[in-house]
């Protein structure tokens, strides 16, 4: 997919849930307004977005979405644009991944994905190590 970035990490021994909460701080001192999935097996999907979205360049039902999943010592962290999600917080994980978490994005999308990417993945780098 354009602009997805899928990073993946072994032997880090990091704790998943304080890596979610940094992300999510990140994210809101970035201005996004942020909601998270209750965590589950399968993972936990973050998504995020700003009003607005650069003036209307990128579709007010699109989210930067975060998908945190597996374990302390092998997880991985996907990033990129899916649909906003009215209530994420109740909606289970294993319902997300059935559906489309991450969309096919247009040229000017892109743009604005893989640069928010790129910084949300060197603070993800600082935070885990």
């Amino acid at each position: 997919m354009i602009g997805e970035k899928v990073q993946h990490f072994q032997g880090k021994g990091t704790d998943l849930a304080s890596l979610q909460t940094k992300i999510e701080g990140y994210l809101t001192q970035e201005g996004f307004t942020v909601q998270t999935s209750a965590p589950s097996k399968h993972g936990t999907v973050i998504q995020a977005k700003k009003g607005g979205f650069l003036g209307g360049v990128v579709d007010a039902d699109r989210a930067l979405t975060v998908l945190v999943a597996g374990d302390p010592d092998d997880f991985t962290v996907r990033i990129g644009v899916g649909k906003w999600l009215e209530h994420l917080g109740v909606m289970a994980v294993e319902t997300l991944l059935i559906s489309s978490l991450f969309l096919v994005v247009d040229v000017a999308e892109t743009a604005w994905n893989l640069e928010i990417e790129d910084k949300l993945v060197k603070q993800i780098e600082s935070f885990i190590g």
